[in-house]
């Protein structure tokens, strides 16, 4: 949490192994994430971690389905199984119906919910999710929440959620304020 331009998503980014710290160190799993060889760090973020980001960043040229299979596909599974576990989102996320369409026949919310299963359809241990809210009214922004909490919790999957918006953050079970690239306070239950 905290305003923009405060070092939030490059908080976000050191804690995926995105971008390396300038001070410190960021551990996942007893692996220091900044010593890792490039392959093997990109290994990392494609098996265990989800990524939601504020504008989706969904692959135009392919269909809803397409786009939530990506991270099983690049994970080298067989493109039939993949586009079976994909479509197992589509339900749960209120998206029956939008299996086909492309990114830009989609409107915010539902494309977000899309990048939302994107995100999970791996089972990844953590999901990094940077404003995922940010582009969506406020109705729409909720719907994502609650959406994304309950999916998590079902699945056993961590967030971590960067966020300027206080609705968004009292989902939080713990919560981190970043001001000016510092750290400024750390609320909720400690490891």
């Amino acid at each position: 949490m905290g305003p923009s331009g405060s070092g939030k998503s490059t908080l976000l980014h050191c804690l995926a192994g995105i971008l390396a710290p300038e001070e410190g160190q960021v551990w996942f799993g007893g692996q220091r994430l900044d010593t890792l060889r490039d392959e093997r760090r990109s290994a990392l973020r494609r098996d265990r971690f989800g990524f939601v980001f504020q504008s989706g960043q969904l692959v135009p040229e392919l269909t809803a389905e397409e786009n939530v299979a990506l991270p099983l596909l690049l994970s080298g599974a067989r493109r039939g199984p993949a586009m079976t576990v994909a479509r197992k989102w589509f339900p749960v996320l209120g998206l029956d119906g939008l299996e086909k369409r492309r990114s830009g026949e989609l409107s915010g919310g539902q494309a977000q919910r899309v990048a939302l299963a994107r995100g999970l359809v791996a089972g990844p241990q953590v999901l990094f999710a940077d404003e995922p809210t940010g582009s969506l009214d406020s109705v729409s922004g909720e719907l994502v929440m609650d959406l994304l909490t309950a999916a998590a919790r079902e699945h056993g999957t961590t967030v971590v959620l960067v966020t300027h918006d206080a609705r968004v953050a009292a989902y939080a079970d713990r919560e981190v304020v970043v001001r000016d690239g510092t750290v400024s306070t750390l609320t909720g239950a400690q490891p």
